[in-house]
């Protein structure tokens, strides 16, 4: 699918909010499942599995039943990034473990790869992680200062990037992904910058400096780029998720404007402390996203943001119109916008 010439960009309105503490405890990422069932991956190193209507009255039965804390099979100790192909295998990346590991979608242990070093395909906190075109395994390989490649069975492949802060360099690279084209984009976590490469890793450009202004960038996490080849960033230092443009020019951010989740409902109608503690609260915080850890994006146009700080993952609705070039005026030399 070809990349649209222009968009009219109408909105990208806050849609709902899934999970909550307990459930969804400290979130780093999620992945999306068929008829809208929902991993999330939580720093603890549980697995929630959520349908995308939570309305039943015994929130307990959402409780986490897959993975846990510890050095054992199908256990982590910190997870990072996660992934589910088109068999439903999860992939998670562990930083402390130093490792990869594979589960089936109901939690079972399938297997592992992955040691502690710097040589070729060995790993130093691994963090993000995607699939490329060839459906191999992409993973920033954060102590490394570098991207490798595998098979998903653990075969390293390929390697990219050195120590530094120039072009193709990196200084603790964390959030990945893979756009319709193959092309790479990398959150390169201590230079506050997106990187950008070809599938064999030829840097194309990059965007992104230290601050909190708009397009600033402090502390970038996870990554991801839609259809229309828009580009999606954690800002995890600031509280927010930015959004550019596919050339890396600033369109938008989110801060967070969560409304709380069916589930959250039940618990709290059931609960006459919590419930009382709520109505005494400043409510205008309680809807800030807190240090989000990773974004992904679907196929339907849907951000998925985990809320790290506050337990549960926001969702968004992009609401765009693509333009052919002959539907749009020509860029203009001085522009200004003007609306109604």
């Amino acid at each position: 699918m070809s990349r649209p010439y222009a968009m009219l960009r109408a909105g990208f309105p806050y849609l709902k909010t899934l999970g909550m503490r307990r459930i969804t405890s400290f979130p780093v990422d999620v992945a999306i499942g068929p008829d809208d069932t929902f991993y999330v991956l939580s720093r603890a190193g549980t697995i929630s599995k959520l349908p995308w209507e939570d309305e039943g009255d015994n929130w307990d039965e959402f409780l986490p039943k897959m993975g846990g804390r510890g050095t054992e099979d199908g256990k982590f100790i910190w997870p990072v990034a996660m992934l589910l192909d088109g068999d439903e295998t999860l992939f998670i990346s562990d930083e402390a473990l130093h490792r990869i590991t594979l589960l089936s979608n109901d939690g079972k242990f399938i297997s592992k790869w992955g040691e502690r070093g710097s040589g070729d395909g060995q790993l130093d906190r691994p963090s993000g992680i995607a699939f490329d075109s060839d459906g191999n395994l992409l993973v920033a390989d954060t102590l490394n200062h570098r991207v490798q490649k595998f098979t998903r069975d653990g075969k390293f492949l390929a390697r990219w990037g050195t120590h530094g802060a120039s072009d193709g360099e990196f200084d603790m690279p964390w959030g990945i992904a893979v756009d319709a084209a193959g092309d790479v984009y990398v959150s390169d976590w201590r230079n506050d910058r997106i990187q950008k490469f070809s599938s064999g890793g030829e840097f194309l450009f990059s965007f992104g400096r230290s601050g909190s202004g708009d397009g600033e960038l402090n502390r970038p996490a996870g990554v991801a780029v839609d259809a229309d080849g828009d580009i999606y960033v954690a800002d995890a230092g600031n509280d927010r998720v930015q959004l550019f443009d596919p050339e890396g020019r600033y369109v938008e951010k989110f801060i967070g404007d969560a409304t709380l989740s069916n589930m959250a409902r039940v618990y709290l109608m059931a609960n006459p402390l919590p419930l009382r503690l709520r109505q005494m609260s400043n409510l205008e915080p309680q809807k800030r996203l807190r240090d989000p850890r990773s974004v992904r994006v679907d196929d339907r146009g849907r951000m998925f943001v985990p809320d790290y700080g506050s337990f549960r993952v926001q969702v968004y609705q992009k609401e765009a119109i693509p333009l052919t070039d002959d539907q749009i005026a020509p860029p203009p030399r001085s522009p200004i916008l003007f609306t109604n």
